[in-house]
């Protein structure tokens, strides 16, 4: 294993220090995973199949809440299941660094302790970034098309971007917190199937049980994924609730909370162990 030595800055220049560091450390971040591609084609798998499957194979079969294409309706979905889909494999390289004691010879070095985990944030930030230009021209070529101009289209790609580093924060805390690696890979694939198959994701809540409504209604995927569909201009199924009245209002709720959450947890943890 290589030696990673990096200078910390003192005085004015720290800000650019941690900045310096945390670009060396995401780039052996992305080094690591060109050397294991496995990851990121299973990352890339796991939304497309869901999307070929349900959006391709079965889209005669079920019906778009709203009007248009189910494609439509059903890519917003997908984009956010992008996010879930790389809680997981983000969890268990995590704990697997620390297991190998990455994490102590990180701490041991005189660099920022925000730098360490920032870095692996920003890495898998790029990989969900490369997964969602994948995914999105595979929609394209099934079908799907945004009805938005274009600042509102490209508004609802940041909403995508903003919840994959949200996912990806909630990953590394997963994977700061919990010990086992068997344990962390099977929340994150429990964590996957709950909040995309008891959000608005794939079907309407209102193909939903009446007594579930309300959870699907609350839950951050279909709040991400109905304020993409608005800005995209897809096929949205109206709402009588506050969730469903205000989608912009409670998604960026839930980023924010999300996002705060999980970095706090994660530099609290990684700081603990010190």
């Amino acid at each position: 294993m290589s030696t990673l030595t990096v200078d910390t800055p003192a005085g004015p220049s720290a800000a650019a220090g941690v900045v310096r560091e945390t670009l060396a450390l995401a780039g052996r971040r992305l080094r690591h995973l060109r050397r294991a591609p496995g990851r990121t084609v299973g990352l890339v798998m796991n939304p497309l199949v869901m999307l070929l499957a349900v959006g391709y194979l079965f889209k005669n079969a079920i019906v778009s809440p709203h009007g248009g294409a189910y494609q439509e309706y059903l890519m917003a979905g997908i984009t956010a299941q992008v996010g879930l889909a790389g809680v997981g494999p983000t969890a268990v390289s995590v704990a697997l660094d620390r297991r190998a004691g990455l994490m102590d010879r990180f701490r041991s070095l005189p660099i920022s302790r925000a730098a360490v985990l920032t870095a692996h944030a920003l890495g898998d930030l790029l990989i969900g970034l490369g997964v969602l230009v994948v995914i999105s021209l595979v929609g394209l070529g099934i079908g799907w098309r945004v009805h938005g101009d274009p600042l509102s289209v490209l508004a609802g790609f940041g909403v995508a971007a903003l919840f994959i580093l949200a996912t990806v924060w909630v990953g590394i805390a997963l994977g700061m917190t919990v010990s086992n690696i068997e344990s962390v890979d099977s929340i994150a694939a429990l964590g996957l199937v709950v909040c995309t198959f008891l959000s608005d994701a794939v079907f309407s809540a209102s193909a939903m049980p009446a007594w579930l409504r309300p959870v699907v209604e609350w839950n951050p995927v279909t709040a991400v994924a109905d304020a993409i569909r608005h800005l995209w201009g897809n096929p949205v199924q109206p709402g009588s609730g506050f969730p469903g009245q205000h989608p912009f209002l409670v998604a960026g709720c839930w980023l924010a909370l999300l996002l705060a959450g999980a970095m706090a947890a994660a530099l609290t943890s990684f700081r603990s162990r010190e």
